[in-house]
């Protein structure tokens, strides 16, 4: 996939406000390439997880198109949204959707599991660089939420993708953290030839953005 564009979207929940958020998506033309970087900014309340939704397939409550290399998001079919997410796009949430009765290794190698695009020393690396590698094997409902959102990250890497949806990367980890964290996306894109789309109400993920949006 090589481009997701959206055209005059709207949320239905700002379709009766009387004036709509002054926005550079929502009632735009706003193409996202594959292989650029976005960042896009927004207050709370703006529609920032809505936006992930509508790419994901999850929701379908606007007014006006979203389309995957010009072809309108509601002709999907339950496959055809299946293959997306298993294919070309893949997401970071914010309320991260972890398994806490699972380890942490567990959280990341279920979806390994169906991907097959990582081994399992890949991934052992990746603990090691996060600085949770004594967390391999310790239930995610016993970690920290910083802790959280760095095995949630993994997860977010084992598959292959055209498009990255990172929600609140960095919202919980410190300044070196949040560092290893811009690396790791950065480079999985770059190997991928991908596209990261970051969203954030305050802290920016330490990376360079090709272009920036206000929501």
């Amino acid at each position: 996939m090589n481009q997701i564009l959206f055209k005059n979207v709207l949320p239905q929940i700002f379709s009766a406000v009387q004036n709509p958020p002054d926005s550079d998506i929502w009632k735009k033309e706003t193409a996202f390439e594959r292989g650029t970087h976005y960042l896009i900014e927004a207050d709370s309340g703006r529609g920032k997880s809505t936006f992930c939704s509508y790419v994901l397939g999850y929701r379908h409550d606007y007014t006006g198109q979203v389309l995957f290399d010009g072809k309108d998001a509601r002709e999907y079919h339950v496959s055809d949204w299946a293959r997306l997410r298993q294919q070309h796009v893949s997401c970071l949430f914010q309320e991260l959707r972890l398994f806490p009765e699972l380890t942490a290794y567990e959280n990341v190698e279920i979806k390994n599991k169906l991907t097959k695009h990582k081994t399992r020393k890949q991934i052992e690396e990746w603990f090691s660089l996060l600085g949770i590698a004594d967390k391999f094997n310790v239930s995610v409902g016993r970690m920290s939420f910083g802790q959280q959102q760095r095995v949630a990250l993994m997860r977010a890497l084992v598959q292959p993708f055209d498009f990255l949806l990172a929600d609140e990367p960095i919202s919980h980890l410190d300044d070196s953290n949040a560092q290893i964290v811009a690396d790791m996306l950065v480079e999985e894109a770059r190997h991928q030839g991908a596209s990261l789309i970051v969203t954030s109400i305050g802290k920016r993920l330490p990376m360079e953005f090709d272009n920036i949006l206000r929501l």
